[in-house]
């Protein structure tokens, strides 16, 4: 059944203690969505429910460490989600890291970190979580945070993770009428700029990941970049995103500044397809 009310709803965010995934959080739980909050940082964990007791949310919040490529932590958790709670009605498969480096000097570490993470994550949030919301019959929503980097072409520098957000992006569109034919919605986050802590990857990165990485130089730049007082409040964007998994909305495009070069891509594309089938 589709999501109209969050009020006794449990809602799973990934990457869900700073940026994007804690204005989601935040914009659930106004709703009366039960929030259980899973971040790799516990320092960042620490910040979050403090701002959301300020806000009047902490009993409406509880958060647990969690590492989204870690394939038995994700399972142990989802065991827990259902013993403990009920299991989970709303999947918001948020966490991500901003990987980026020059993609002719990428190693496997770096492949592995960014594909590993942007794309991995969420295929384990869908193995470990869907099968118990299928299995409760409740319905309930997914959400899968791409980027608008994945429909774009970008720099080389961004190879990596665009394609792992491309790829979210695609996977999402895919596997919206199944989980249609289950009772549950589905909607894609592509975000523009957004104050977050995505620029943090380096603090991310395993060590066994750091280890022959071609991104040492990058990363470290990267964690230098300042983000802009124009950029979108992530609470913001937890609102654009609370609505759409009311209404059932697939694409939740936060940024309209990228639609030139969306539209250009698109019509290069389509310049070069035959006007028919081609008999081979």
């Amino acid at each position: 059944m589709a999501i109209t009310s969050f009020a006794g709803r449990n809602a799973f965010v990934t990457g869900g203690a700073s940026g994007i995934g804690l204005g989601i959080a935040k914009a659930l739980a106004k709703r009366d969505a039960f929030v259980i909050i899973a971040d790799l940082r516990p320092d960042h964990i620490g910040k979050a429910l403090k701002a959301m007791t300020a806000e009047g949310l902490g009993e409406s919040v509880i958060a647990m460490e969690l590492d989204v490529t870690d394939r038995a932590a994700y399972a142990d958790a989802a065991r827990r989600l259902d013993d403990e709670l009920g299991g989970v009605d709303i999947l918001v498969n948020n966490a991500g890291v901003g990987v980026e480096g020059p993609v002719l000097e990428a190693t496997y570490a770096d492949w592995d970190f960014g594909l590993g993470v942007n794309l991995g994550g969420v295929v384990n949030g869908l193995q470990s979580i869907l099968p118990q919301m299928i299995a409760h019959g409740r319905g309930g929503h997914v959400v899968n945070t791409a980027s608008l980097a994945a429909s774009v072409v970008m720099p080389g520098h961004l190879a990596i993770y665009a394609a792992g957000k491309a790829a979210v992006l695609n996977l999402s569109e895919n596997m919206r009428a199944d989980l249609a034919a289950k009772g549950i919605g589905c909607s894609v986050l592509c975000p523009g700029f957004v104050r977050s802590n995505i620029h943090e990857a380096a603090r991310n990165r395993p060590a066994h990941l750091r280890e022959g990485s071609g991104f040492v130089a990058s990363e470290q730049a990267l964690a230098k970049r300042v983000v802009g007082n124009d950029w979108m409040d992530p609470d913001l964007v937890g609102e654009m995103v609370a609505d759409a998994i009311v209404a059932n909305e697939l694409y939740v495009i936060t940024h309209g500044q990228f639609a030139n070069r969306m539209r250009e891509r698109a019509e290069a594309v389509l310049s070069t397809t035959p006007p028919s089938a081609i008999q081979f």
